[in-house]
């Protein structure tokens, strides 16, 4: 089993890269094949809307931009499940997160479908007073609703609760795993 860690923060030693390495050592612990995507190392453009506006995304389900989407798209496509982490800015997810989203819900939602169906997991991390982590996995769920991606769970991590919600993550992991493994428990 395969699972993709997909987080984006420009702090290689913050908060939302301790969250994702908490996340990621449950899911070895649990015996899973990670796949970690720091979308901030990655050439990630921001959507032109070429063509008529949907350009070669509605028609083909491919992205004409010269970067790393097309790679990171497959990746998600052959991953059993998939963990978005992201640090918090503006009540929002970060700007690169923002912009690989755009683009991945363009493909998926209007011609490819390959995601439909994946159960994935949201982390949201706030280094500040934390008030916007629940916007944050509200937006970040909305995105994933279009593509037909289901949301297992929603975690806020922030500077206050990170003592206790970090190791609590690699818990997670090994629950996640789990669940891929053997079925999930809830009605969608």
């Amino acid at each position: 089993m395969k699972v993709s860690v997909i987080w984006s923060s420009p702090n290689e030693s913050g908060l939302t890269n301790s969250a994702a390495k908490q996340f990621m050592n449950g899911l070895v612990k649990a015996g899973v094949e990670v796949n970690e995507i720091w979308l901030n190392r990655k050439k990630i453009q921001h959507c032109v809307a070429c063509g008529d506006g949907w350009g070669n995304c509605r028609k083909t389900g491919e992205c004409v931009l010269p970067d790393d989407f097309m790679s990171i798209y497959r990746d998600l496509q052959d991953s059993d499940g998939i963990v978005f982490v992201s640090a918090v800015y503006w009540s929002d997810m970060t700007e690169c997160m923002k912009s690989f989203i755009d683009r991945l819900r363009r493909s998926e939602a209007t011609k490819n479908h390959f995601l439909d169906g994946k159960r994935c997991v949201l982390v949201a991390c706030a280094g500040g007073t934390g008030r916007g982590t629940l916007e944050c996995l509200h937006q970040l769920e909305q995105a994933l609703t279009h593509m037909g991606m289901r949301a297992y769970d929603r975690i806020p991590v922030v500077r206050y609760n990170s003592e206790y919600m970090l190791p609590m993550l690699e818990k997670a992991g090994e629950v996640y795993a789990d669940k891929l493994a053997n079925g999930f428990d809830m009605y969608y």
